[in-house]
């Protein structure tokens, strides 16, 4: 079986693709009648590429098709067991899925891409996210459930950027509504190469660089499908970003006239697939606020941390941890001992491609995702789950020259127990960090029915922004809402 295979290969490299095909289908053949997953998928994958090399367009889809099928039952051993798999998820994972969904949102014979195609591409770029997130886990962790966003929000368009070799693919979900989709014709390099303009422009206080790479990706984003989100009075626009377009905050986003944010309430998800629907004025609000002041393992001194947790005691019942009194081992035991709804840490913390170097600081040490997984994953003495509402972490950044470092903020956002994550993008100034959370909670615990999370969270961003001394994106472009928005 493996020498079919192989011989697949070497016809497939000498260009020889009609023995190339006959040998990895009988390869193929033998795997399937022992159902072994790994090797399935391995030669569906090759005999879908040599489909392709042939124009085969509809065999290619259908081994593809099978190829992800494949990958996804045995998931688990993919992370677990293979390690030679895990650390070359990039090249021997990820690209069967994307090629999958470029071969679905592919045009054959001038014809438009049928929903079923849409749909396929959207589920399949759904599956990748959550296979990126185990992967960065390196166990089989989470688990997926299809939610629709007519029950979620009717007022909520889902929009999915997908970054292929050479075009940027856009499918937009509308509640009710058949998918939309428009491509751009942009090879992924210069794609990627805008969208860093645009991350390291912006945090830059004294220039207004950032304003063509967000011009130009709202174009690409957005624009070709204002007239839909408008018809059907779109009011919340939530990305499930692919790739580069997580490093960036969706907000500063530009028409030439106004912000994204300006327009839009915006979240941002891995996957709806990956949401627990609630509204947060269903609960008593409670919050466990925690932080740190002074200078702790080589960061520096967070001045306004104080103020910032003060503010919140005085909007909300709250119990805070600070300086020395925030250790990992109290707010452990503040969170076993009472329900809170919010959990509220002001400190420093990093969000990198690696799982080790994802976590927050605490006065005594380092709280990595598993450790804060565990702490905030309690039970009751009833053995009832305690859900945390939401998390919100206001001063920590995605570790700089990490191509994939806000894969550990979505990691840590859904394995973090909370259904709900606000944290920051990049370290901004405490003081507007003070400023927009005590905003943030004025209008989050104001007793209005429609008041949502990222309702609340664009408000407090809006104040920034219409003021005069924190009106930069630098300032509030940074925090951004993962999870459910409501």
């Amino acid at each position: 079986m493996h020498t079919l295979g192989i011989l697949g290969h070497l016809y497939e490299q000498q260009q020889q693709w009609s023995l190339g095909q006959k040998y990895t289908e009988q390869a193929l053949e033998l795997a399937q009648r022992i159902n072994e997953p790994e090797l399935i998928y391995q030669w569906q994958w090759q005999l879908g590429r040599l489909l392709v090399l042939q124009n085969n367009h509809t065999g290619a889809i259908a081994s593809y098709s099978e190829a992800v099928n494949a990958l996804e039952s045995l998931r688990s051993d993919l992370v677990v067991t293979n390690l030679d798999v895990q650390y070359s998820f990039r090249d021997s994972v990820e690209p069967v899925y994307r090629e999958l969904v470029r071969l679905l949102l592919q045009p054959q014979d001038e014809r438009s891409i049928s929903q079923a195609n849409l749909r396929q591409a959207r589920d399949t770029m759904e599956s990748l996210q959550l296979a990126e997130l185990n992967n960065f886990f390196r166990e089989a962790c989470l688990d997926a459930t299809p939610t629709s966003i007519e029950r979620l929000d009717p007022k909520a368009a889902v929009i999915y950027p997908i970054i292929l070799r050479e075009r940027l693919e856009v499918i937009v979900n509308l509640p009710e509504k058949p998918l939309l989709h428009y491509s751009t014709p942009i090879d992924r390099t210069e794609l990627e190469g805008v969208i860093a303009h645009l991350r390291q422009t912006i945090p830059i206080r004294s220039r207004r660089k950032f304003y063509q790479p967000a011009r130009q990706l709202y174009n690409w984003l957005i624009r070709p499908a204002l007239k839909d989100l408008a018809k059907n009075d779109i009011e919340t626009l939530v990305f499930i970003p692919d790739g580069a377009f997580r490093n960036i905050p969706m907000a500063v986003l530009h028409d030439g006239e106004q912000y994204l944010i300006e327009q839009y309430n915006l979240a941002l998800t891995p996957g709806l697939q990956l949401l627990a629907p609630r509204r947060l004025e269903e609960l008593k609000l409670k919050t466990l606020a925690a932080g740190l002041t002074e200078e702790r393992a080589g960061f520096a001194p967070l001045d306004y941390v104080q103020i910032e947790l003060e503010d919140i005691k005085e909007q909300i019942e709250s119990t805070v941890l600070l300086d020395r009194g925030f250790t990992k081992q109290a707010l452990q035991e503040k969170l076993e001992s009472s329900n809170f709804p919010i959990v509220h840490i002001a400190t420093h913390g990093q969000f990198s491609s690696l799982l080790e170097e994802t976590f927050l600081l605490a006065w005594d040490s380092r709280i990595d995702i598993r450790q804060l997984d565990s702490m905030l994953h309690q039970t009751t003495a009833s053995g009832r789950y305690k859900a945390i509402e939401l998390l919100v972490l206001s001063a920590c950044e995605t570790a700089t020259g990490d191509k994939w470092a806000a894969l550990g903020l979505a990691g840590m956002a859904v394995r973090a127990g909370a259904r709900t994550t606000i944290a920051t993008l990049w370290s901004v100034q405490d003081r507007s960090t003070a400023v927009l959370m005590n905003n943030f909670y004025q209008h989050i615990t104001k007793p209005q029915v429609d008041m949502s999370k990222t309702k609340a969270l664009r408000k407090a961003q809006l104040d920034l922004i219409n003021s005069v001394k924190y009106n930069h994106p630098l300032y509030w472009a940074p925090f951004i809402l993962l999870g459910n928005w409501l």
